[in-house]
């Protein structure tokens, strides 16, 4: 039995796939059989047609035509004569198929990319894509290919980056266990938001296990079991029914209202990266969505999202969730979310570095194409737009001119859009929190981020396993800092809410009641079971616990205070 970081609840029961990712590394090489190395190119475009085919029949069937063709264009590519013929020259030059190959893809790739037509600029990604996929093929370099995974699978992994869980087949993954990582990790984000069962933080899981080792996992406790004794395994298969019934048992709570037993009606939203995760908001009886992660479009490419790709991403979700409030953060790079294409060089401290906000306000050209898709998309919903990384009054005041000027230029190109869009923040940084009494004054509403906020109030990186412990999110520091936010939104009467993890822990959420937080936004996976605790409590009472609660001095003494309290309420 190992025991790690419960992460994401459920129980898995499966198979292990480790995630074994080798950097491509092509050397040139001389060869005498020509017709060897051909043979070679060929068997190896061979295969890669055969993978993609799968992969398009599998999109077509589960994400409809317009994906599906995405992965007919790599085929096209594949297929293509022009490719193929000057390979086979370089080869004939007494040089290996992979070398043959990677010199004439760089070429292709450079001639798309200098094209004045933008879509033809796009290409060049998709060139890059498929021939390494051939490359790995020829050179036999370990790559696990996520987007194809022929059974269920727990995956097993260093750790999992945003591009691994964008691919992901993950109607095949029943679980997560990672080496690094807490619960605001992006792995223990992104597993609580696709409602898959995780264990992070296991140090040496990636050794301890085995390929095809049958692995029990528990996301609530952070208990595994690797092979196991029938025994184990008979005990576990009905913990899962018993969990599995009690999420069957919140079905009764779709439909009812979010309020406390003495009338305080609170917003339970979800937290979403992609248009993909908002049948998992539909699902769970989400009231809005309380924040829209959009790094996401811009992640796994090799060129940056168009105006149009984003406007239909927006608009996507928008159109899904009917007149629900959508609040969609502007663009969040930096820190552990990096972009091939955009070079912002290595940095000492990154997550205190350039990010979020100060690049946009830097890279202007990047910001107005959001901004211009996000008011072009509002007409299709309920839109309200929120800047991260806010740390002064100074940024918040340029963010909302560059804004203005957005609509502006859409004005004057007659491009309809919605001319009520509500516009707030993330307080994540303790300045801003200190001064959230004089940025209220110019936004419709503010959303408590967490992650950050305790990171950067504690002084703690939140993926540093040595200091994890002092990753505390009841912390008397940052519960009081969270109480002065709401105080200083609540006088300026604008609405206050939460998006980090802390919105969803079923521990905090009375303490967060009594402060008098007005909305919630949580992993969908989590938005029931708030709801039925929150009917369940008294706003009074709730007021009385937080007051006590924040007279105390320890973040221990608060968490076994909210501890022995949840069994009275």
């Amino acid at each position: 039995m190992l025991i790690g970081t419960g992460a994401s609840p459920g129980i898995a029961i499966g198979k292990a796939l480790i995630i074994e990712n080798e950097p491509l590394k092509i050397e040139k090489k001389h060869i005498d059989n020509i017709e060897k190395e051909k043979e070679t190119l060929i068997n190896a475009l061979n295969e890669s047609k055969t993978e993609l085919e799968k992969i398009k029949t599998k999109a077509f069937s589960e994400l409809g035509e317009e994906k599906a063709s995405i992965f007919e264009a790599h085929i096209m590519i594949l297929e293509d004569p022009e490719l193929i013929e000057m390979t086979n020259t370089k080869i004939e030059g007494n040089v290996n198929a992979a070398y043959a190959l990677k010199k004439t893809a760089d070429e292709f790739i450079a001639i798309f990319e200098v094209m004045e037509n933008e879509y033809m600029r796009e290409r060049a990604a998709d060139i890059k894509d498929v021939t390494d996929r051939v490359l790995r093929k020829i050179t036999g370099q370990k790559i696990t290919d996520l987007a194809v995974l022929d059974e269920e699978v727990i995956l097993v992994a260093h750790d999992l980056t945003p591009s691994d869980t964008a691919i992901m087949d993950k109607s095949k993954v029943m679980g997560f266990l990672t080496n690094i990582g807490g619960r605001t990790s992006h792995t223990a984000i992104m597993a609580r938001s696709l409602e898959i069962p995780a264990v992070v933080g296991l140090k040496n899981i990636t050794k301890e296990v085995k390929n095809n080792d049958l692995v029990i996992l528990n996301g609530e406790t952070g208990i595994i079991e690797i092979n196991p004794e029938e025994e184990t395994i008979s005990k576990y298969k009905e913990l899962k029914e018993a969990y599995e019934r009690d999420i069957k048992a919140l079905e009764e709570m779709k439909g009812q209202e979010s309020i406390t037993s003495d009338g305080r009606k609170v917003e339970i939203a979800g937290n979403i990266g992609t248009p993909d995760d908002v049948p998992g908001l539909l699902r769970n009886d989400a009231e809005g969505v309380g924040l829209y992660r959009t790094e996401f479009i811009y992640m796994n490419r090799e060129t940056m999202p168009t105006e149009e790709e984003q406007y239909i991403s927006y608009k996507k979700v928008l159109e899904a969730m009917g007149e629900k409030p959508i609040v969609i953060r502007t663009l969040d790079i930096g820190g552990d979310k990096k972009l091939p294409y955009l070079e912002i060089g290595e940095e000492m401290n990154p997550f205190l570095g350039y990010r979020a906000i100060r690049l946009c306000l830097q890279e202007q050209e990047i910001f107005k194409i959001q901004l211009r898709a996000l008011l072009r998309a509002s007409v299709h919903g309920n839109l309200k737009i929120m800047f991260p990384m806010i740390s002064s009054l100074e940024e918040l005041l340029e963010a909302k001119y560059i804004l203005n000027e957005v609509k502006e230029d859409l004005k004057n190109e007659n491009i309809e859009f919605s001319q009520d869009i509500e516009v707030g923040i993330m307080i994540e940084i303790p300045s801003a929190a200190i001064i959230s009494d004089i940025l209220a004054k110019h936004v419709d509403f503010f959303s408590i981020g967490t992650n950050d906020l305790i990171q950067y109030t504690c002084a703690v990186d939140r993926m540093n396993e040595k200091i994890e412990h002092l990753y505390q999110p009841f912390n008397p520091g940052v519960l009081r800092l969270i109480k002065t936010v709401i105080e200083n939104g609540h006088k300026q009467g604008i609405w206050v809410g939460m998006c980090g993890e802390v919105a969803g822990d079923m521990r905090l959420i009375p303490l967060l009641i009594g402060m008098g937080l007005d909305e919630f936004s949580m992993s969908p996976i989590s938005i029931l079971h708030a709801r039925r605790l929150i009917r369940s409590l008294s706003y009074e009472k709730c007021k009385e616990i937080a007051n006590e609660a924040l007279e105390l001095g320890t973040a221990k003494e608060i968490e076994d205070f909210m501890a022995k309290i949840s069994k009275t309420l």
